[in-house]
């Protein structure tokens, strides 16, 4: 707790606590950044019981599961409905069950993850979103992890650091796949 007298020191000074808290986040970080730079960023997020990422360049942003959902007749089970997305439609979609992996329930963890497609508008309903993780080219193995939730044909390799391995799923892989295509029962 040495440091934190140190901060109050610069309390009626913002500017200068800012910088100083940017160069002890940058110390603390530095062991992790890769040698030459490059550094993958992406948003971490759970379906059930298991953390998954998504590259940061396939997501628009991270909403809560809106309140008004309007369902759609003859729809598959797995979208769960239409949301208004400031003006604009958006069919939202539960990744677990278009999975094969069960409901995803309606809890105030839950999130939507709006993606970045030109051609196709989607929100995919998920369990909880971690924030953003970064990581180092180095530690992506093209190999992903085997998953309790059947995803493989949609991931694109994984991240490992220490003993944790991050799947990645791509989203463009999903989107465009013909099964999520074919939307009506």
């Amino acid at each position: 707790m040495t440091a934190l007298p140190g901060l109050r020191l610069l309390r009626d000074r913002p500017f200068e606590l800012l910088q100083e808290l940017e160069r002890r986040g940058r110390a603390v970080a530095g062991g992790r950044r890769a040698a030459d730079g490059q550094e993958w960023v992406g948003v971490a997020f759970r379906l059930g019981s298991e953390t998954f990422l998504v590259s940061r360049d396939e997501m628009r942003e991270v909403m809560s599961l809106p309140t008004q959902l309007t369902r759609v007749p003859g729809a598959r089970p797995w979208v769960r409905g239409l949301s208004n997305l400031r003006g604009q439609l958006l069919p939202v979609i539960d990744l677990r069950q278009f999975l094969g992996s069960g409901v995803t329930p309606s809890a105030r963890i839950s999130r939507v993850l709006v993606l970045n497609h030109r051609d196709i508008p989607a929100g995919l309903l998920v369990d909880e979103v971690l924030g953003f993780r970064r990581f180092a080219e180095s530690e992506h193995i093209s190999t992903a992890p085997p998953t309790l939730i059947r995803c493989e044909r949609f991931l694109t390799g994984a991240f490992r650091r220490g003993g944790e391995s991050w799947p990645v799923i791509s989203l463009r892989r999903l989107l465009e796949h013909p099964s999520f295509l074919q939307a009506s029962a």
